[in-house]
């Protein structure tokens, strides 16, 4: 699956109404929160580190991260190129 798959398939299940971008922000903060709550508590509270539960956090931070991309009209696939591309750039010693 490529991401733009992911961000139409993943648009079905978005709830639209009059303040969908700031749904959408507030999601991604809390979701990402969740995801580093995870990692500190592994890092400075010597927790394990449940891979089970972060997948699933860093699922819904994808689903955020697509929905607001599809909200402002930027596919996904293009998000995910760029980026590569500008770590190439900034990283241009690391291995291809």
């Amino acid at each position: 699956m490529n991401f733009n798959d992911y961000q139409q398939k993943a648009n079905r299940t978005l709830a639209g109404n009059e303040h969908v971008l700031t749904n959408l922000s507030l999601g991604l903060a809390s979701e990402s929160g969740e995801a580093i709550d995870l990692i500190k508590k592994y890092t400075f509270q010597g927790q394990d580190l449940d891979k089970v539960k972060l997948q699933h956090e860093l699922g819904d931070v994808l689903w955020y991260l697509s929905q607001i991309a599809l909200w402002a009209e930027i596919d996904f696939d293009d998000v995910a190129t760029s980026n590569l591309q500008e770590l190439a750039k900034r990283y241009p010693q690391a291995k291809k």
